[in-house]
């Protein structure tokens, strides 16, 4: 087994040896604070494990049934967790991640520790062992993984919150299963992407349960109005997914300019963009404005008129399944309906077919071809910018900007032609493009890193002055699998 300790004393003195002022950091050479970054990192996962460790010993000895000789009680607090965020500072959020993994770990590290005591038993059976063997939780794979550094504590809590708990539904085998998909690419996603991509298992999984919970963020909606005592008034509201997706949507387009939107071709989009720009308003100010004004041509509105022609850009992301219509009569009896759903453009959280059906009924749709290895079938290779139509298939595909580790939308994205259309003869083809922001796309031309395809794989390759071997490095789609 890996020793722990030994692993953060060496980690510990690599840190110090970095210097110990923001002077000597400050000093070290682009290359030195690169791999210092990466020492600190090693070695503030290790000392993370030991939080986790601690914060399920706290919370063992501070168990409901101990009541007041309980250790968090004897320290006058009501929980682990307030004893926790208490003595190190943190947030009630992370106090409360600690004690979540640290008892998801200990308890997987005791029953296996019952398993290798039967194992090595001459007095246990067969029927012992199993049993054993059948009571290690299916987290126990998450607890191994930090335990052996793979796994961050953050990506550790955000697979364990993702995946949730064994429900009629769900069963322990089929979470065991997704978990050994999702753990064989955590090591190269952050904590946000893994507890989406953890999310999105459990509903493949659980599709059923889309709609109740559909329904439920839609009951929990609301806005409330009010005056202050100054005569000001206030706003406070939470929308469902469906809506919240519109409503981000409207304030995107209005001041995307002031947050470092899409660059406009088109001359006079750019006017626009630049007086959106040289506006002497504050962002949130124009968009209190935005929608004030929203409302008053809301308010003068023809009610005879039927609104609909032109809208927000929401697009809802569909599988060919969602789409299929439901079987005939003469279908095989008993055979079940194959289950189907979708999501919202830029929202993590799941739509159920009753709502695709009714979306796409009122908003219309465009299809687009999937090819037999996952690519999205040419629509154009004589055009020297990508189609709005092209542009939306890119934007199911890539589910926003590819760069490693980038969440822009792709609402913030630019079409980027891998092979570049005057230097290399390039195609406007969907497969020789990707979606980049405009930071990103500026950084790729501008400092020579390149991208590449192989198939229907990206890679990016780094410039010989940031890596010298110029390892490729992954560049999978952000939209998630349906």
């Amino acid at each position: 087994m890996t020793n722990l300790a030994e692993e953060l004393r060496r980690a510990a003195d690599a840190v110090a040896l970095l210097g110990s002022s923001s002077a000597d950091l400050a000093a070290l050479p682009d290359v030195d604070a690169l791999a210092g970054q990466k020492r600190i990192a090693a070695a503030r996962r290790l000392l993370d494990t030991y939080s986790v460790w601690m914060a399920a010993t706290i919370a063992q000895r501070s168990r409901p049934e101990l009541g007041h000789a309980g250790l968090a009680a004897q320290q006058g607090f009501l929980s682990p967790e307030a004893l926790i965020q208490k003595w190190t500072g943190s947030s009630k959020g992370d106090a409360y991640k600690l004690v979540a993994v640290g008892t998801m770990m200990a308890d997987a590290e005791a029953a296996e520790k019952q398993v290798e005591e039967a194992l090595s038993s001459s007095d246990a059976d067969a029927a012992d062992i199993a049993d054993f063997v059948a009571k290690v939780p299916w987290q126990a794979p998450i607890a191994r993984a930090v335990t052996d550094g793979i796994l961050s504590v953050d990506a550790a809590e955000s697979i364990r919150a993702g995946l949730g708990k064994i429900d009629t539904a769900v069963t322990a085998e089929k979470l065991g299963t997704a978990l050994e998909s999702l753990l064989a690419e955590a090591s190269s996603l952050n904590a946000d992407e893994v507890f989406k991509r953890a999310r999105r298992m459990r509903d493949s999984l659980d599709e059923a349960g889309i709609a109740a919970r559909e329904k439920q963020a839609h009951d929990d909606r609301y806005l409330k109005v009010y005056r202050l005592s100054n005569g000001n008034v206030r706003l406070n509201g939470l929308f469902a997914p469906e809506d919240g997706e519109f409503v981000l949507s409207v304030f995107d387009s209005i001041t995307a300019p002031r947050r470092g939107g899409v660059r406009f071709v088109d001359k006079e989009k750019a006017a626009w963009a630049k007086r959106i720009q040289d506006d002497s308003r504050s962002t949130e100010q124009i968009a209190a404005d935005s929608l004030v004004q929203l409302l008053k041509i809301a308010g003068e509105a023809d009610p005879g008129r039927v609104f609909g022609g032109r809208r927000p850009s929401v697009r809802v992301i569909v599988t060919e399944k969602a789409l299929t219509p439901p079987r005939s009569e003469s279908a095989e009896p008993g055979a079940a309906e194959p289950a189907a759903h979708g999501q919202i453009e830029g929202s993590p959280v799941p739509i159920s077919q009753e709502t695709i059906d009714r979306l796409l009924c009122d908003t219309g749709t465009r299809g687009i071809q999937f090819d037999e290895g996952g690519q999205i079938i040419n629509v154009g290779r004589d055009e020297r910018l990508f189609t709005e139509t092209q542009r939306a298939a890119m934007a199911v595909r890539d589910g926003g900007c590819r760069w490693v580790d980038c969440e822009k939308s792709p609402a913030w994205t630019e079409a980027h032609h891998i092979n570049e259309w005057l230097k290399d003869n390039g195609y406007t083809d969907l497969a020789d493009g990707v979606l980049l922001c405009h930071p990103h796309h500026l950084l790729l031309h501008n400092r020579h890193w390149t991208i590449i395809r192989t198939g229907t794989e990206y890679w990016l390759r780094p410039p010989v002055e940031v890596d010298p071997e110029q390892k490729l490095i992954a560049l999978p789609g952000k939209s998630g699998k349906l």
